[in-house]
């Protein structure tokens, strides 16, 4: 009990629908010193599963109002708010915890914690390995799992899991559109660099969501297509994922679950991942996902490069695409 009020130390990754669950549960199993960091702010559509947040909340940080929240609520934890990016946290930040819970939306961001705390694993200083707890969800879908470095499988392990990422031919989308996903592509891809040259687009950014839904409308009633809404538009865009409230809920009961029994040994921690399914029935299985020899996280120091065979006819275009393609490298779009 005084371990977990005063003395461990957890960050939370992402204050989105799986961090605010993770933090609610963190606070009321008596963690005192949580951290949370995160680079958005509050939008409209956050407000039906993110509950650590109002509506006169709208455009500010989410860690801030959520680390305000807790702090308003349990008095007995307190919760530092960390508004940045994860890259902009120096090494010593992250050494200063004794755990790590993920509840990020992203694969990259997954990724680079994922391989920053193994690069910081020291086997002569014990206090380095700590432990990462991923959660994760998708729709009815969901996953946790523990990370030890060097002990379990790390992420990079599993990137051969992963959903392959949605990738529309860029003839369909120039001439024959068949969804409304395609028209949004259309205009996104095609037209937006061709009007606005220079101006990156952003997701966030309400006018460019609006610029491109206006677009892909008339692209869509050209070819007779229905479906084109706003919401989808940004979601093609930011490859925005479906959140269920209820998903969030159970995932980030499993995280903290493994967290409180690290932090106090009073169990054995899962072994070393559980995958959950809810779409027409509640379903969870658990197995322990093997470490890859041949990973370039926490593979043999001697592992081999990654190899691609590319053709010397090949296109700059279609190198993207074989790199985008690969399971092992899973590059960004």
């Amino acid at each position: 009990k005084d371990f977990l009020r005063e003395i461990c130390k957890v960050l939370v990754i992402g204050a989105g629908g799986l961090g605010c669950e993770i933090l609610q549960n963190l606070a009321m199993l008596g963690f005192g010193d949580v951290h949370v960091i995160d680079m958005d702010t509050i939008d409209l559509s956050n407000l039906n599963r993110q509950f650590l947040f109002r509506e006169k909340d709208i455009g500010r940080p989410k860690s801030i109002v959520a680390a305000e929240f807790i702090n308003r609520r349990i008095t007995s934890c307190k919760v530092t708010p960390h508004h940045c990016k994860i890259q902009d946290k120096e090494d010593s930040f992250y050494l200063s915890f004794n755990i790590i819970i993920c509840g990020l939306d992203s694969v990259q961001a997954r990724r680079w914690i994922n391989s920053t705390l193994f690069n910081l694993f020291d086997q002569d200083d014990p206090k380095t390995m700590i432990p990462l707890i991923d959660g994760g969800t998708e729709g009815f879908k969901g996953q946790s799992r523990v990370i030890l470095p060097y002990m379990t499988s790390c992420y990079e392990c599993s990137l051969e899991m992963l959903t392959p990422q949605t990738k529309f031919p860029i003839c369909t989308i120039a001439n024959t559109p068949r969804l409304p996903e395609h028209c949004i592509e259309w205009a996104s891809v095609l037209e937006w660099p061709k009007v606005f040259k220079d101006l990156k687009l952003d997701g966030d950014n309400p006018d460019h969501i609006q610029w491109l839904f206006d677009q892909a409308s008339n692209r869509a009633k050209t070819f007779s297509i229905e479906g084109v809404t706003w919401s989808l538009t940004q979601g093609v865009v930011k490859n925005i994922i479906p959140a269920i409230a209820s998903t969030n809920a159970i995932i980030a009961a499993s995280c903290c679950n493994e967290a409180f029994k690290i932090a106090t040994n009073s169990a054995p921690f899962l072994q070393n991942y559980m995958m959950y399914t809810g779409n027409d029935s509640v379903y969870t299985f658990t197995f322990k996902h093997e470490r890859k020899p041949d990973c370039q996280v926490c593979g043999d120091s001697d592992k081999d490069p990654i190899r691609l065979d590319v053709s010397k006819s090949s296109t700059l275009e279609e190198l993207i695409d074989l790199l985008i393609e690969s399971p092992n490298l899973y590059v960004k779009q």
